[in-house]
């Protein structure tokens, strides 16, 4: 293939031959006839991705994708003349903010501490389930730093050091999400980039994917647009292709919601599809990671709702919203009061100023005592969006009373 990069060449070899990342590596390896571990997953993905050139791989990749090394070195003197394509790395920082200190001596870490910060990180993400980012902030960013200095300063083995960045990777990411909640928005970024170089430190693809999409989805919400479309694609990318069900269908609702906040329908609604399919094969494919035990089905539906309210389909988002919240847990009360704003801005556009006020007045009185962003936003939204049935009494009053 004329012009053809040896990233193209080298996915489209693999992918004829039906071989993940992690195979091509081990046959690469076993081409080389060094140790299965010399050339891993992500350096298969980072080729494949033109982030790096094999160089001294190429012979090895050749031969396992029984390829003439000429023509595989051909297509890498390509890659050099395009650019590279954008990845999560593209949002790091060069500096590691996870770097040893080498120079203190530690007391030993062993996997029972890993273990008990494990139970922490779960024990905050279900906080999370009930309350608000401006009521964990300080929990949340004290057991961060604490998770950080136990790495940086502590003696571990290999095996537990890596165990430490994947809980500090999903420590971030529950610790970017508070923080973004409690409208801390730069804070949030940096926390969740932080968590990106754990969990890249530590090759869990997956869980890279969950940090750069939550992230990407903060973008999307405070109108950096294309970074979020950007980074959402990416997060995707990066989880690889052995990635669980559940968390594809994740990254691919965040694929969707960025398109939507960049106004683009068609993409938006494909996405949205494939998460739902992603998600249908959850029970025949390699178990998701914990961290993801709230992605089903409905969690699907109430983006798919949001999609369709942003996207002005008022019919269409009206009925899966009220069949979201029949169903919903009352105990939620932050997340009750965002999916009720969203049917208050749907009723509002299918011209029905009533019952949006009605359902407004149900988003301030949730709101008024959560301490998020997120929420107050909302409520801004809504009103703003009211303020064009002025004249209708009902919601006069709503407007009034909010002023």
């Amino acid at each position: 293939m004329r012009g053809e990069t040896a990233a193209h060449m080298i996915r489209r070899l693999r992918q004829g031959k039906g071989w993940s990342q992690a195979r091509l590596a081990a046959e690469a390896c076993r081409a080389a006839g060094l140790p299965p571990d010399s050339l891993t997953r992500q350096d298969i993905y980072r080729y494949e991705k033109g982030k790096r050139t094999p160089r001294e791989w190429l012979p090895s990749l050749a031969a396992a994708l029984d390829v003439p090394a000429t023509e595989l070195e051909q297509a890498a003197a390509c890659d050099a003349q395009g650019g590279a394509p954008v990845t999560v790395a593209d949002f790091l920082p060069d500096t590691n903010p996870l770097a040893p200190l080498k120079a203190r001596q530690g007391r030993r870490i062993g996997a029972g501490d890993v273990t008990d910060l494990a139970g922490r990180v779960h024990g905050l993400r279900l906080a999370d389930d009930f309350l608000a980012g401006g009521d964990l902030i300080g929990p949340a960013l004290r057991e961060l730093r604490s998770a950080v200095k136990l790495y940086r300063e502590g003696s571990h083995t290999e095996e537990v050091g890596r165990a430490l960045l994947v809980q500090i990777g999903e420590l971030a990411q529950i610790a970017g999400w508070i923080a973004s909640d409690a409208g801390r928005h730069e804070e949030a970024e940096r926390i969740y980039k932080l968590g990106m170089s754990a969990a890249r430190q530590a090759q869990d693809g997956t869980l890279v994917g969950n940090l750069a999409g939550s992230l990407a989805y903060q973008y999307s919400n405070t109108g950096n647009v294309k970074e979020g479309l950007t980074l959402a694609q990416a997060a995707l990318e990066a989880a690889g292709d052995d990635t669980p069900p559940r968390a594809r269908a994740l990254y691919l609702d965040r694929i969707a919601w960025a398109h939507t906040q960049a106004n683009e329908a068609q993409p938006a609604i494909r996405a949205l599809g494939e998460a739902s399919a992603a998600l249908a094969n959850d029970s025949a494919v390699r178990e998701s990671p914990q961290y993801l035990y709230w992605v089903d089905a409905g969690e699907l539906q109430v983006m798919e709702s949001r999609v369709y309210t942003e996207l002005k389909k008022p019919l269409r988002a009206v009925p899966l919203l009220r069949e979201v919240l029949a169903r919903y847990d009352a105990t939620h009360t932050r997340e009750l009061a965002l999916y009720l704003s969203w049917l208050a801005v749907a009723l509002a556009d299918a011209n029905e100023p009533e019952e949006a006020a009605a359902t407004a007045q149900r988003v301030i009185s949730l709101s008024a005592d959560v301490a998020s962003e997120r929420t107050a936003e909302r409520v801004r939204v809504v009103l703003h969006r009211l303020d064009e049935y002025r004249d209708v009494p009902e919601v006069r009053a709503v407007l009034d009373e909010a002023a």
